[in-house]
């Protein structure tokens, strides 16, 4: 029998760096975050790309 992989926080991390605008629930924690609406998040992920940072940059949040 072959032994279980260690689990690591790398695909965490990675995740958290992208917003899934396919998502409902990612694209509404984004727009409470930012205080836009869900098609304005959209919209952005749709301009920008999925990159966290370059999205809430394009909302009006500096990205950290």
């Amino acid at each position: 029998m072959a032994a279980a992989k260690k689990q690591t926080a790398r695909g965490r991390k990675q995740d958290r760096a992208r917003v899934a605008g396919g998502q409902k629930y990612e694209v509404a924690y984004e727009a409470k975050k930012t205080r836009k609406s869900a098609s304005a998040v959209k919209k952005a992920v749709k301009k920008v790309g999925n990159s966290r940072k370059k999205v809430e940059r394009k909302l009006g949040r500096k990205g950290k």
